[in-house]
């Protein structure tokens, strides 16, 4: 929530200060001009059948542009920065992954859980955020580790080249709810059957490596296409997060009578995305309040109160092709005044500025409930990650 009363803040400060700057002008203007109203009676008082002070005048500053328009795009320039600034913090990441389009083409792994990601939220022009009100929430992420080079302590004449995992503190600082090896099997010249063989790979000091096994299953190739073979991870995962000094990768092998090796561990151009990989499936436990209500407005409203805009955010436009999906979401965000007689809600602000008038800058307009969004993306180990960002979309706004 640090993030949120950060947004606040800025908010808060942006509105005081454009309604100070109005305010000093509006004086100026007044006492230059005081020998003139003088005269004029009653004719300064109304101007076609509107008051003077009335809600309609209010929108507009001195030069007869829509102040409360501008009170809005500062707040939405500053909501659209806040979001950048956001997720690279959430990610832990102090700039944005240096990925192109391309490289992001490449990486991707053609595989089943993948494809249902991006089935589910690649294809959307626009994310909706689910709802999110619960006081104890228990979020997932889901994780895509794609299999990288082994360390030479590892190897024996340069191999097993394939497949060491690696995985951030932050991950193994989670419980793990599922984990899946997923290895690509080539296809056979002609149907035949294979041992898919997984073998724990652990270094000896002044001697060969050990290759300890782990698993193994026969499954069956097809002439005519290759297939996918998942194979439960759970406990080897669960292990490492453990005991991180033993994790020093597996060997793979999908070896058939004759010794011919199915399993694709170090693909060539033609099997990119064909790399084994892991699929997590991570938890940990975040908190979330209950609020009131608040308001909804468009952008061609004239409303002055603090209400809730839509905001559509669009990382093309950042030039983030590093999150994979959603391409676009709605954030929305908040503007608008809090005035004195909007109160009734608040009474201990309302409390604060009786006693000390001159001290306190008075109630902003801020968001009073956020909500994650879902997103994949590549972190700058070029692992893709599917997982929720909190407070990500402003769900309503309130004056606190």
């Amino acid at each position: 929530m640090h993030s949120l009363l950060f947004i606040s803040n800025l908010l808060c400060a942006l509105t005081i200060g454009l309604m100070q700057s109005q305010s000093k002008l509006g004086s100026s203007s007044s006492s230059s001009s005081s020998s003139s109203s003088s005269s004029s009676g009653h004719h300064n008082a109304t101007h076609d059948g509107v008051e003077a002070g009335t809600s309609d005048l209010s929108l507009l500053d001195l030069d007869g542009n829509c102040s409360v328009c501008s009170r809005r795009e500062h707040s939405k320039v500053w909501r659209l920065e806040s979001i950048r600034s956001q997720i690279l913090s959430e990610l832990r990441l102090k700039q944005a992954p240096n990925i192109s389009r391309d490289t992001v083409n490449r990486l991707l792994p053609k595989a089943p859980p993948l494809q249902q990601l991006l089935d589910h939220y690649g294809y959307q022009d626009v994310l909706e955020a689910r709802k999110l009100d619960r006081d104890n929430l228990a979020t997932t992420e889901t994780i895509i580790n794609v299999a990288t080079g082994t360390d030479k302590k590892v190897q024996s004449n340069g191999r097993p080249k394939c497949c060491f995992f690696k995985f951030t503190p932050r991950s193994m600082q989670n419980q793990v709810i599922k984990a899946r090896l997923w290895v690509y099997l080539r296809p056979a010249k002609k149907s035949t059957s294979v041992i898919v063989k997984i073998s724990r790979l652990q270094p000896v000091a002044g001697a060969a490596p050990r290759h300890v096994h782990m698993c193994s299953r026969n499954v069956s190739v097809d002439a005519r296409s290759g297939r996918w073979e998942e194979i439960d991870f759970r406990r080897v995962v669960h292990n490492w997060f453990r005991q991180p000094d033993a994790n020093w990768g597996v060997e793979i092998n999908g070896l058939d009578a004759e010794g011919n090796d199915y399993a694709v561990t170090s693909p060539d151009a033609a099997e990119d995305g064909l790399k084994p990989f892991l699929e997590l499936k991570l938890s940990d436990t975040l908190r979330r309040s209950r609020r009131a209500p608040g308001l909804d407005c468009s952008e061609a409203s004239n409303e002055s109160r603090c209400c809730r805009y839509q905001l559509i955010v669009d990382f093309e436009a950042f030039g983030w092709d590093w999150i994979i999906a959603p391409k676009r979401y709605k954030a929305n965000y908040c503007s608008g005044q809090c005035e004195n007689m909007f109160l009734q809600k608040y009474p201990h602000t309302h409390l604060v500025q009786k006693a000390n008038p001159r001290g306190s800058a008075g109630p902003c307009c801020a968001p009073t409930k956020m909500s994650a969004i879902s997103m994949l993306y590549f972190n700058d180990q070029q692992q893709i990650i599917f997982g929720k960002i909190p407070d990500m979309v402003v769900e309503r706004c309130g004056c606190s």
